[in-house]
């Protein structure tokens, strides 16, 4: 309806107070000093809030992702003397002061080691030629880093690890197979990394001071070793980062002087067995030998699998996505470097000392030592020193941590001391009490294998759920409570761990790693290790086919639904236990199911 005419053919202005036609009276306008509103009174440039929201949310991808902290709200980082006290609680936001390039430095840095030039060289083992054997690391990097880099993005969005990450699609139960996996992980390459550095420490000692090589050596290098990585992690996350700032650039730096040690040596025409002349049977085993050297490469970046949420969980979970799985990508490509610069030595050594890399008894760092100028002996041992400090700490800093979780009687602090007296002492035992040193590679390996359809099962729940996740909710194992969204059936979300364990046995069956372990149906594939893509497979396949024949809840998928899965509509139990308000869960699942 038009307002009525002033008599100058403008709408008549109302005066404040009086009613329209509708009833409705007009609400009064503030004026600033000169009249005007305060919106046009006042400068853009110069408005300001009167009451500035300390945080704010925003979404990613479709995932609602926690508050973002005001910068004048965040806590500035503790002193690296000062013992971390969190354990796998969640993070809280203003203390999350990390960033992908942290997260570059620690998982690069606890690769870019002694024990990584082991693993480097087994393509040369294997009998491949240089340039083969480059092709087979170059695969086994590359695909280890793709299949690793989506489980970094856990951390910033729970503030928590991955293990604990893993209630939402294993159960709240079910994420103690995660725990169990990372404590194998880490006993395995934290083992690999002592043992190794541990040798070329003694190796170098006496070529370059004539330190007597027998098991006291051993025994005070190893224990060297064990210490230092356990007083680094006792300390924590921020003194943990510290060391491997160090780290990266220390034995970066030893590599690239260990290239000019080694460039007069070096030929990249090393021909390995597989040559035009071999005689047929040799020939027949270079594609089982080329995929088992791409295998070895690749479970090292898939061995940090169950780690990246320990560091990522101190990223903002504002940081976009693609720098945090860019990061950890990048953290496994630049492992080349240790990589090539072990088929590189491993290929001289195979000239020089071929003595050392004999398949039945290899011995790489044995090898490096025969073969290194005098003047790189102390290099060696600063290099042995360096990785093997930066490797132990990745790997044992987490379990502790998550170990906590599993028995939260004990403190992270306390928890991380019991795992490693308890790793040290394997260490010794396999060192001199058991010939198990050699086939701790083959232990690794099997450990991967079970490992690599978890990180399938995350990876495909991460997708299927949008990125959204219940922090609460993923905390109620550390609590000792029951119930909420990832409750499913007793705490068991029997979907991801049938997919994980069936996986995992399918790949067990079918590895063949010659010489060391062959499963049962380890020769159906003339002799190649199917066993890790076969396991991947058959998880993909699986799970997927689990989510679509039997729906999971409604309420775990969040307010944007369900991708590639079907939801059924149930209700969702309260959380209760201790610290737990049975009234207050209930109001808050009957809200969340209403998203």
């Amino acid at each position: 309806m038009d307002e009525p005419s002033s008599g100058s053919g403008r709408p008549r202005r109302r005066t404040v107070g009086e009613p329209t036609e509708d009833g409705i009276r007009p609400r009064r306008t503030p004026r600033g000093t000169d009249g005007r509103s305060p919106d046009r009174a006042t400068p853009r440039a110069h408005r300001r809030p009167a009451a500035p929201p300390a945080l704010h949310r925003r979404r990613f991808a479709g995932a609602l992702v926690s508050p973002v902290p005001d910068p004048a709200a965040v806590t500035p980082p503790p002193p690296l003397t000062e013992v971390e006290n969190h354990g796998v609680d969640r993070i809280p936001d203003a203390e999350r002061t990390a960033t992908p390039f942290d997260l570059f430095r620690l998982a690069f840095g606890g690769a870019n080691t002694f024990s990584t030039c082991v693993l480097g060289a087994f393509p040369i083992l294997f009998g491949l030629s240089f340039w083969q054997g480059l092709a087979a690391t170059l695969l086994g990097v590359v695909a280890g880093a793709l299949i690793l880099c989506p489980m970094a993005v856990f951390g910033p969005v729970n503030g928590t690890n991955n293990a604990v990450s893993s209630s939402a699609h294993l159960g709240v139960h079910g994420r103690v197979v995660g725990s169990f996996l990372s404590l194998l992980t880490a006993v395995a390459f934290f083992s690999i990394s002592v043992w190794s550095s541990g040798d070329a420490l003694v190796g170098g000692a006496h070529r370059l001071f004539g330190l007597q090589r027998g098991n006291v050596s051993y025994a005070l290098a190893y224990a060297l070793f064990a210490g230092l990585v356990l007083i680094v992690c006792v300390y924590g996350f921020r003194f943990m980062l510290f060391v491997n700032k160090i780290a990266v650039t220390s034995a970066s730096a030893l590599f690239l002087l260990g290239a000019i040690a080694f460039a007069g040596d070096f030929d990249p025409s090393y021909a390995g067995v597989f040559t035009d002349s071999a005689d047929t049977a040799t020939q027949s085993l270079f594609w089982p030998s080329f995929i088992g050297a791409a295998l070895i490469v690749l479970s090292n970046p898939v061995s940090f699998g169950a780690f990246l949420g320990d560091w990522s969980r101190y990223i903002p979970a504002s940081t976009p996505r693609r720098r945090v799985v860019g990061a950890a990508f990048l953290s496994q490509i630049a492992t080349l470097l240790p990589f090539v610069f072990g088929l590189a030595t491993a290929s001289i050594i195979a000239n020089k000392a071929p003595e050392y890399v004999d398949p039945a008894a290899p011995d790489f760092v044995g090898g490096l030592l025969a073969i290194s100028p005098s003047w790189f002996f102390l290099p060696v041992c600063l290099l042995a020193l360096i990785g093997g400090l930066s490797t132990g700490t990745t790997a044992l800093y987490g379990t502790g941590l998550d170990f906590s979780s599993v028995f939260p009687r004990l403190s992270r602090v306390q928890a991380t001391v019991l795992i490693g007296v308890l790793s040290i002492a394997f260490i010794f035992v396999g060192r001199f009490g058991l010939d198990i040193v050699q086939s701790i590679s083959t232990f690794a390996t099997m450990i991967i294998t079970c490992t690599t359809p978890w990180m399938v099962v995350m990876i495909l729940g991460y997708h299927t759920r949008r990125g959204w996740y219940d922090p609460e909710a993923l905390q109620v194992f550390n609590r000792r409570q029951r119930g909420g969204r990832y409750w499913f059936a007793h705490g068991w979300n029997w979907r991801g761990t049938t997919a994980w364990w069936v996986s995992a046995v399918v790949g067990v069956l079918f590895t063949n790693i010659p010489g060391q372990f062959v499963g049962p149906l380890g020769e159906l594939a003339n002799g190649v290790d199917i066993g890790l893509p076969l396991s991947l497979a058959v998880a993909a396949v699986l799970f997927l086919t689990l989510l679509r024949l039997f729906p999971e809840p409604r309420a775990v998928y969040g307010p944007q639904g369900a991708r590639l899965a079907r939801t059924v509509d149930v209700p969702v139990p309260p959380i209760a236990g201790p610290g737990a308000s049975t009234e207050g869960a209930s109001v808050r699942e009957k809200a969340q199911l209403a998203d």
